[in-house]
């Protein structure tokens, strides 16, 4: 039994380094696409002024992206499986560094809309395949690695803005696309190293997809997301059919597409995944108070220039000390949640970022702009650092063994509340002579938003210990 044992102890020593690997190759595609979402918004004015652009259409930089991993997202979950999670893994890193390339290339705002897309249809397979392939081979420590994937996305947060004024600064806003390209390559190099190969599956374990359904949600989210972008243009009314019959069509699509996934017995979301018991609360969570404050804080470098004249490199950095925060109190929750559960960071958490927005809101007190925004950034950062692995760890651990399908959703959820927050508040500030005003605005009604949502967060399934 001794010996047994010891040649336990023994495998799991000789796998160490072998898991670090794999984590780092994880860790590298999950920082690359993050880092595209947030790097952009240092450069939006820029982009803007290179290829002639509006606010609106320039904001779809980052909208085109989101709405891409929205639809994508589901999709990539279900690809993992079967396809198999290294294989689709590598695709995905193929994808998104081709695309990379050609949005640094990009002529129009159109085609650069368009490239983002599909950059983001690429970076969707990142979470899906990287959870499983780190849940495939990291046993009962599971919980606590894919609990600090709140450090590596808060870590691309924090440097993206810094990279994009670099660029912007010293070079141009296409080198925030080509920074992608040497890191895709170093990933495929590392990964084909490091991450094993895929289990055989059985033969007939395979699926048919749900089309149907993914052509409802691809219908509803786009045609509402076109919607809310239209009155931001110039002479936009709330009663023109340019904007009525997108929103009509979006909001039946979405309506039919939920009558859809109860109906199909394999359906492109499970009804489960979205209302079940347990589920409901988690996906409100992520959606308000993990997408919606990202989609917010990618605007902050804007609200920095708009409303304090800060200069581009200086509002870039301005996040810094949010992304720090983070970082900090990400790898704090994680050792600390098999003992505190989910739904005490949860709330700590919460009231803190709501507190930070208003004090984004609210003009400075005994210091300069600069760090004034920074401390109201760190505030906030506290509370999603602190509240991230639990509402990440609260989804997964209802079905460990659909790991990629909850990775998927949950960022599907996050990336939906991103889309609300940056097309909404594009389409406030679009038409306005003092946009930071109105932004401001809606950093103190989003944080009345938090608080009137407080509820929810008792609904969250209680758990301690590993998963």
């Amino acid at each position: 039994m001794s010996e047994s044992v010891q040649a336990t102890a023994s495998a799991e020593v000789t796998q160490a380094p072998h898991r670090i690997a794999i984590f780092t190759v994880v860790a590298l595609a999950l920082l690359m696409s993050t880092l595209d979402g947030t790097i952009v918004a240092t450069a939006l004015h820029a982009i803007q002024e290179g290829l002639r652009s509006t606010i609106n259409w320039t904001s779809w930089v980052i909208t085109a992206y989101a709405v891409g991993q929205v639809l994508a997202l589901p999709l990539a979950g279900k690809l993992s499986d079967m396809v198999g999670r290294r294989r689709f893994f590598f695709a995905s890193v193929v994808a998104f560094t081709a695309a990379s390339l050609f949005a640094g290339l990009a002529g129009n705002i159109y085609v650069l809309i368009a490239i983002r897309a599909v950059q983001a249809a690429g970076g969707a397979g990142f979470t899906p395949a990287g959870t499983g392939i780190i849940t495939d081979h990291f046993g009962s420590a599971r919980d606590r690695a894919v609990g600090m994937f709140g450090t590596i996305f808060s870590t691309g947060s924090m440097i993206g803005p810094i990279f994009g004024g670099l660029f912007v600064s010293y070079w141009s806003w296409r080198g925030i696309f080509f920074v992608n390209v040497p890191i895709g390559a170093l990933l495929i190099v590392l990964g084909l190293r490091y991450v094993p190969r895929d289990r055989k599956r059985p033969a007939g374990a395979r699926r048919p997809m749900d089309l149907a359904g993914m052509g409802l949600l691809g219908v509803g989210t786009l045609a509402l997301m076109l919607g809310i972008s239209y009155l931001g243009e110039a002479g936009a009314s709330a009663t023109s059919p340019l904007f009525i019959a997108p929103v009509v069509i979006g909001v039946l699509g979405l309506a039919q597409f939920g009558r859809h996934v109860r109906r199909v017995s394999d359906p492109f979301i499970s009804p489960q995944f979205i209302a079940g018991r347990g589920f409901g609360a988690v996906n409100v969570i992520n959606i308000v108070y993990g997408g919606a404050v990202s989609g917010l804080l990618a605007l902050v470098p804007l609200y920095a220039v708009d409303r304090y004249g800060i200069s581009t490199l200086g509002s870039g950095t301005v996040l810094t000390a949010e992304g720090s925060a983070v970082v900090v109190m990400s790898s704090l929750a994680t050792v600390a949640l098999r003992r505190t559960g989910y739904r005490q960071p949860l709330f700590v958490g919460s009231v803190c970022t709501a507190i930070g927005f208003v004090g984004l809101a609210v003009g400075p007190v005994g210091l300069s702009p600069y760090a004034w925004l920074a401390l109201a950034g760190c505030l906030i950062g506290l509370g999603s650092g602190w509240s991230s692995p639990a509402s990440r760890n609260a989804c997964l651990q209802l079905a460990p063994d659909q790991s990629p399908a909850l990775a998927a959703l949950r960022s599907t959820g996050r990336q939906v509340g991103q889309i609300a927050a940056v097309s909404v508040t594009a389409a406030i500030i679009a038409q306005s002579a003092s946009p930071g005003q109105l932004e401001a605005r809606v950093f103190i009604a989003f944080a009345v938003l938090l608080v009137v949502c407080l509820p929810v967060l008792a609904r969250v399934p209680e758990h301690r210990g590993a998963w």
